[in-house]
């Protein structure tokens, strides 16, 4: 396959971000030379070039991590790839779903400046990490688990926590509790996402509902 006439660095390398389809989580950056990219143009599964090792690598090849690619566009200077996958397990190689889980903090907004645009990914992120956490103890089964025990209990079980944590939130709100408030929703929040998981629904699912409530 011919490529376009793209813009590799003095070592034959290209930055190439890389982002999970679903959620839009970026998931880690990597280097492709023109071989690991027509690699995984042929075979629809990432490659890389390793600056370290000095060669090619296959992402997932050893974890079951795989990449499935489904985009990959470059940018108006032709000198960065964006490859857009279907991302299986986690991405980075300490075991979270993105490499891009340390923050640097800023300084706090002035009077009046909203916040939610410097909290939304790391909210996503958030709960991608923890669905899939919930996913991984719904396909694998761990003893002592709480989540397992729901699964194993089924349908039945986790909409009576949902309920029972609901409860408890309302509870919270009126008593006018900060912390009590924040400790019960979050509780509520990890139930539901349970509940997502049985039905085999993703947040990105979700939030992508409430993003379309908003045209």
């Amino acid at each position: 396959m011919n490529l376009p006439k793209l813009k590799f660095n003095a070592d034959g390398l290209i930055p190439a971000i890389v982002q999970d389809s679903k959620s839009g989580t970026v998931l880690m950056l990597a280097y492709m030379n023109e071989e690991s990219l027509q690699k995984t143009i042929e075979s629809g599964m990432t490659w890389f070039f390793s600056r370290s090792r000095n060669t090619l690598w296959h992402k997932g090849e050893t974890s079951g991590h795989v990449q499935k690619v489904l985009d990959i566009r470059y940018d108006c200077d032709a000198d960065t790839l964006l490859v857009i996958v279907e991302q299986t397990g986690a991405a980075c190689h300490e075991g979270t779903f993105s490499c891009f889980t340390r923050k640097i903090d800023l300084a706090a907004p002035a009077a009046g400046e909203p916040v939610a645009e410097k909290v939304s990914v790391a909210v996503t992120t958030v709960l991608n990490e923890l669905y899939k956490v919930i996913t991984e103890r719904k396909d694998q089964r761990r003893e002592g688990s709480y989540t397992c025990y729901l699964f194993e209990k089924g349908q039945d079980k986790i909409l009576k926590k949902v309920g029972e944590e609901s409860a408890e939130t309302i509870i919270a709100s009126k008593n006018d509790d900060k912390h009590e408030i924040i400790y019960e929703m979050a509780d509520l929040w990890y139930h539901c996402l349970v509940l997502l998981a049985y039905h085999n629904i993703t947040p990105s699912e979700l939030l992508e509902e409430l993003q379309s409530r908003r045209k």
